[in-house]
């Protein structure tokens, strides 16, 4: 069971949502910001770094867009749709364009194939999320 799966259980408030779709979107953005940051990492280190510039900075913003919804996801208690729903699609955003983006350098990057997964799985999870909200 995921840390964020424990936290929930723990919560004396009920949450609106589903909690298994809740705990998986928290847990595939946390994989997802981490994946970002460990193949920006890794992109940095290849031989033809200005082909993977587009891809360095949609990881970093990626990265930086997960974090972010994870965190404030994570607080769902209590929460303002108006808030929540758009951070919710610039997630969507961000995880097509940087999935997008590191499949084309899969092939060629062991790294940026993970990536591309990692960024399908949250661009899913916060899909579900979404439709799950109330």
């Amino acid at each position: 069971m995921s840390y964020a799966r424990q936290m929930l259980d723990t919560f004396t408030r009920n949450v609106d949502v589903d909690a298994d779709v809740l705990a998986s979107a928290i847990d595939a953005m946390s994989d997802c910001a981490q994946a970002c940051n460990a193949d920006n990492a890794a992109d940095l280190g290849e031989h033809h770094l200005a082909d993977l510039v587009r891809c360095i900075r949609l990881c970093l913003d990626c990265a930086d867009i997960c974090a972010t919804a994870a965190g404030v996801t994570s607080r769902l208690v209590d929460y303002d749709p108006a808030v929540l729903r758009p951070l919710l699609e610039s997630c969507v955003a961000i995880c097509r364009s940087c999935g997008d983006e590191c499949e084309r350098h899969a092939p060629m990057h062991a790294h940026c194939r993970v990536c591309a997964q990692a960024c399908r799985g949250c661009e899913q999870a916060c899909r579900e999320l979404l439709a799950a909200l109330p």
